[in-house]
């Protein structure tokens, strides 16, 4: 991580409510299978083929409903341990995603105006604590790359602004040297503000009527009549749309014209403008989505239907997340290449970077389409 200059404070850690604690596991209701599915009995004991369909659906929920508050509560607790306090907020936005997925797929199962509107909330959560971190990423991979093109060592995480400036000294002394000053300037002052949002964020009433939500999540989950079925004859139809969501995704990409190295095909839209160059990147970064609404799916069926998500699944989704973490760093060399007044060498050096992150980008995309053919098992859809 890079801190701001020297003269600055770091931010105070995010809070965390005190109403935020793990929800009680409730004993199994004797009502019945209708009645027990409604309420989520026996969610947290194994879910096999004979559970009902509400029942596996509301034992997931469950158990990241739990790991939602417990990092709440671990949140509070890291006091000016930022480094805890930011492992607590990445596994906060861990099950704000699960959550959120899991209402997203299963929706036919789960009363659609509830579902939509708690989603709705979680995925506000995830975004507004996903920028602080963001930005200290984009920074890091920024300032890596410069020293790389300098032909210096990478600059060291946690190093001042003045340490950062001086790291990227090299064939490209002055130019490098003031592009990632500037860079630092920029996102550092991004990074304030979205960690200003997330406080914010956290101390509002909105934050505290979607924690109240998560913790009545297992007690009170809304569930249609279709939820008291078999879980093994409803749920792998309904996450098979999750895959064919996915699968339609992907073969809209132009995987084709990706499996030819050095096609320079990321880099020449990304010389276009700024629009240009979110729409051509758009498609893969919504096949970034559906494969992890994929993936939560099968973790879902996973009492079902033992064996975890395939490696190659999990290794596309992390070149996926390369591809968006090199699209947004070489957005953020350009905002920062149409500074007023820069100097031609700092100019030049941002515009050197903003070409390899582009490559960075058409890099992604070879790597994905060569192992995209064989990374999906199909494995929830009907026998």
């Amino acid at each position: 991580m890079h801190n701001p200059d020297p003269t600055a404070t770091a931010p105070p850690p995010l809070p965390a409510p005190d109403l935020a604690r793990p929800p009680e596991t409730t004993a199994a209701e004797t009502a019945g299978p209708e009645t027990a599915a409604r309420r989520g009995a026996g969610a947290d004991g194994p879910a096999g083929p004979a559970a009902l369909a509400g029942e596996a659906v509301a034992g997931y929920l469950h158990e990241h409903a739990a790991d939602f508050l417990r990092s709440l509560r671990l949140h509070g607790e890291s006091g000016a341990d930022t480094a805890a306090a930011d492992r607590a907020a990445r596994a906060l936005r861990r099950s704000a995603r699960r959550i959120g997925g899991t209402l997203h797929t299963f929706r036919p199962l789960l009363d659609p105006d509830w579902a939509d509107g708690l989603r709705t909330e979680l995925d506000w959560l995830s975004t507004t604590l996903a920028q602080e971190h963001a930005c200290t990423s984009r920074l890091t991979l920024l300032l890596d790359a410069l020293a790389r093109l300098s032909g210096a060592a990478p600059v060291p995480h946690q190093t001042t602004g003045a340490t950062a400036t001086a790291a990227v000294a090299g064939p490209l002394p002055a130019g490098a040297a003031r592009a990632g000053a500037l860079l630092e300037r920029q996102l550092t002052l991004a990074r304030t503000r979205a960690h200003s949002a997330a406080l914010g964020a956290l101390g509002s009433a909105r934050f505290h009527a979607l924690a109240d939500a998560v913790t009545l999540l297992s007690s009170d989950l809304p569930l249609r009549p279709l939820a008291a079925s078999r879980a093994d004859a409803i749920l792998p139809p309904v996450a098979a749309d999750a895959e064919r969501r996915l699968l339609e995704g992907a073969a809209a990409l132009p995987l084709g014209r990706a499996g030819h190295p050095y096609n320079a095909d990321a880099l020449v839209h990304g010389l276009g403008p700024a629009p240009g160059e979110e729409a051509q990147d758009a498609p893969w970064h919504r096949v970034r989505r559906l494969l992890r609404l994929h993936r939560y799916a099968l973790e879902v069926l996973e009492p079902l239907r033992p064996g975890g998500t395939p490696p190659a699944l999990t290794r596309a989704g992390l070149l996926l997340d390369r591809h968006r973490d090199a699209a947004e760093a070489a957005e953020a060399a350009a905002a920062a290449a149409r500074t007023p007044r820069i100097a031609p060498a700092t100019a030049y050096a941002l515009g050197i970077l903003h070409a390899d992150q582009r490559h960075e980008v058409e890099a992604a995309r070879f790597a994905f389409q060569e192992i995209w053919p064989g990374s999906l098992a199909v494995r929830t859809r009907t026998p």
